[in-house]
């Protein structure tokens, strides 16, 4: 058995038990380790023979300056579902989260959302604002912004209107449309409430309005007291600079809160004493109730799970052990355990959590599971550091009823049936 298989074995044998890793063991030395039906005391394999690319030399180091994918991974793209909007200038790809193994989601496979498509903004041109309810108003230039101190912290970013197609009925039988909605980066950049200090609070200041540069001119209120907290004004993403699609050259990230407030293409920030009421935060951004009202400001992304693997784009080879793979974060801070049940929600083992377990981030879960071949029906529940538990969709349903679009987060049913594929389904 090789060093990472025997780390492989090493990491199950507490969630497996004696008996069970035992079994594990056999299996790593002989089928699963050696990709063919062959008994654990068999003879090894013969080295394999020389492919192609082992008998000429491949390219040089300046044929890809920037470096790109192998094309092998071509299929691992963004992708967007065409009716879901009325023009794609206003609309919403998805990442592939059933091609991704960590917590950091590559910068080209970040979602987009955009209100009135992707802005292309001149950073030498692009300014700052700052007014209202202070002492001091700035206008910033890139180069004044890129002196104050530096901070770098990672966050997921996740549009409230992820899971927003499945408030009545599962929909598109995927995990990317599902749930793509989501990302999570390294994030570089400046303390919001840095630069609101340098501007100088005045004391009725208790709102903050916050402008993009695109044409739609997107904004949101917050609450003053979230931006003197965690907000960051950032222009870098994973150790370079922002990608357009994702507000270059600048743009806030407000940590655990709903994605449509951490405007991109930021050009102004301005304090009051009292919300603003935008068009996205009254006609948009708000939840129907079953009684007709409409919950605003509903800023928190509560605390939400999946499992990535098995999934309908990832489904089962065949009988055997296999590892139960997924993601977990929460608004409120961090993931404190993750439990996954085979029975559709009866039964419940507690899953490991990967480090590092960051605050307002992805969390990676696995669980190793034998799988027999008979139905299934796998589902993740999170539990954060509040105590929250993720709900069931019949939970979320009493209360919230079923013509909302934002906030859902409730529990994902993977059905996976006897031939190993997987469907998107719900109970209750």
């Amino acid at each position: 058995m090789g060093p990472n298989l025997r780390r492989m074995a090493a990491a199950s044998r507490h969630l497996l038990g004696r008996r069970s890793f035992l079994g594990l063991g056999a299996a790593l030395t002989g089928s699963l380790a050696l990709g063919r039906p062959e008994q654990a005391d068999a003879q090894p394999a013969s080295p394999p023979a020389d492919a192609p690319w082992s008998q000429t030399a491949g390219s040089g180091v300046v044929d890809r300056p920037y470096g790109k994918p192998s094309d092998f991974e071509a299929g691992v793209i963004r992708r967007n579902v065409p009716w879901l909007t009325a023009g794609k200038e206003s609309s919403v790809s998805f990442t592939p989260l059933q091609d991704l193994h960590g917590i950091i989601t590559p910068n080209g496979l970040f979602y987009e959302r955009h209100h009135s498509g992707r802005a292309d903004v001149d950073p030498a041109q692009h300014r700052l604002m700052i007014h209202g309810l202070v002492g001091r108003p700035l206008l910033l230039s890139m180069q004044d912004i890129l002196r104050f101190p530096q901070v770098t912290r990672t966050h997921f970013i996740e549009c409230s209107a992820n899971g927003g197609m499945h408030w009545r009925t599962s929909q598109l039988n995927s995990l990317q449309f599902a749930h793509g909605m989501i990302g999570c980066a390294e994030w570089t950049g400046v303390r919001l409430s840095t630069l609101l200090e340098e501007a100088g609070i005045k004391k009725e200041a208790r709102w903050v309005m916050v402008e993009g540069a695109d044409s739609a001119h997107m904004n949101r209120s917050l609450p003053l007291a979230k931006c003197l907290d965690d907000c960051l004004l950032v222009y870098a993403q994973n150790g370079e600079a922002l990608r357009p699609e994702q507000g270059y050259p600048l743009r806030l990230v407000v940590p655990g809160w709903e994605g449509s407030v951490s405007i991109k293409w930021l050009r102004r920030i301005k304090l009051g004493d009292k919300p603003w009421y935008s068009r996205e935060e009254t006609s948009k951004y708000t939840d129907l109730m079953p009684d007709g009202t409409a919950r605003g400001f509903s800023f928190l992304m509560e605390a939400k799970s999946v499992i990535t693997s098995p999934c309908p784009e990832k489904p089962f080879p065949g009988p055997g052990l296999h590892e139960i793979r997924g993601l977990a974060w929460t608004g409120n801070g961090k993931v404190k355990r993750v439990d996954v049940s085979m029975d559709g929600g009866s039964n419940w083992q507690s899953a490991r959590l990967h480090e590092p377990v960051l605050s307002k981030a992805l969390t990676k879960f696995t669980l190793p599971w034998r799988w027999d071949g008979k139905p299934a029906l796998l589902q993740s529940r999170v539990i954060d550091e509040t105590g929250y538990v993720q709900p069931t969709i019949a939970e979320l349903r009493k209360q919230r009823g079923s013509n909302s679009v934002y906030h859902n987060n409730s529990i994902q049913t993977w059905q996976v049936k006897g031939d190993g594929s997987v469907f998107d389904v719900q109970l209750g």
